[in-house]
């Protein structure tokens, strides 16, 4: 009979964080504790583990470790998530974009996509998709996989119509998609000028000049010392005058970054970066 799989502790937590480091280089010590070990705790729950089999596998399996990276960093996503940012972004932050030649746009923590495609179909209904390259970023190997492939179920895609609605955009969501039986295929122009590859917020550094960075909902997961390193990250990543955006429930709290950064929409975190 298997017993009841045990909920894992603060010290454990740290614990795995050191064996995590140790034996893969992968520091997750900025995240905050009480998402790791609701994560860590759901692993085990998954997995029917206990803690000292958790250790175990960890140490001796390199699958088990993807899959465990996999389920750590996972980022709830869907197509025009807040719409009303989308809104706002549409009407405060492509005029801006349109007046340059090219623009190098930056999704960090892309996950499968779905953010990335979202501004590809904004930047093309504003004239600007041939003009613009994104860049999606993620530590998450399998979810840029998925995002490469730009193909979602079709019932999901459905899901986000009404998010498409009231970001105010033209037409339907499906007008965007090629549909095979219950999938959906994002249309290759919009795949087009669109770079899906690793980056780890925690430990890369600079790769380009941006005039738009977007990180909505990733912060939460992470420390405020982690967030303040990742904010200066961005800000050096930035052009003159780049646009920054983070989530709903995120925001620029530290004074030296507030002096920054210019708020160009309080309620849906939209920045604009001060000085070169």
């Amino acid at each position: 009979m298997s017993h009841p799989v045990e909920t894992i502790t603060a010290p454990q937590v740290i614990e795995i964080i050191d064996l995590v480091k140790k034996i893969y280089g992968f520091d997750f010590g900025s995240y905050t504790k009480a998402s790791l070990k609701r994560r860590v705790t759901r692993i085990m729950q998954l997995k029917k583990l206990q803690f000292y089999d958790l250790k175990h596998v960890l140490v001796n399996d390199r699958a088990f470790f993807q899959d465990f990276l996999e389920e750590i960093t996972v980022n709830v996503t869907e197509m025009f998530r807040d719409p009303f940012f989308y809104k706002a972004f549409n009407q405060q932050v492509i005029p801006y974009l349109a007046s340059y030649q090219h623009s190098k746009i930056w999704v960090a923590g892309c996950s499968s996509g779905e953010e990335a495609y979202s501004l590809a179909i904004l930047m093309q209904q504003a004239g600007l998709r041939k003009k613009s390259f994104i860049y999606g970023t993620d530590i998450n190997t399998e979810c840029l996989k998925e995002a490469k492939k730009g193909i979602f179920s079709l019932r999901k895609i459905k899901s986000y119509a009404e998010n498409y609605q009231l970001a105010g955009l033209e037409g339907s969501i499906t007008d965007h998609f090629t549909i095979l039986y219950d999938a959906a295929s994002i249309h290759s122009e919009l795949k087009q000028n669109t770079l899906f590859s690793v980056h780890n917020l925690v430990s890369d550094n600079v790769f380009n000049e941006f005039q738009l960075i977007t990180c909505r909902n990733v912060f939460i997961y992470f420390e405020i010392a982690l967030q303040e390193r990742i904010l200066d990250l961005f800000y050096k990543s930035l052009a003159p005058l780049g646009f920054l955006c983070l989530g709903a429930k995120e925001t620029i709290r530290s004074d030296s970054f507030k002096k920054k950064f210019k708020v160009i929409n309080q309620k849906e975190n939209i920045y604009q970066k001060i000085g070169s």
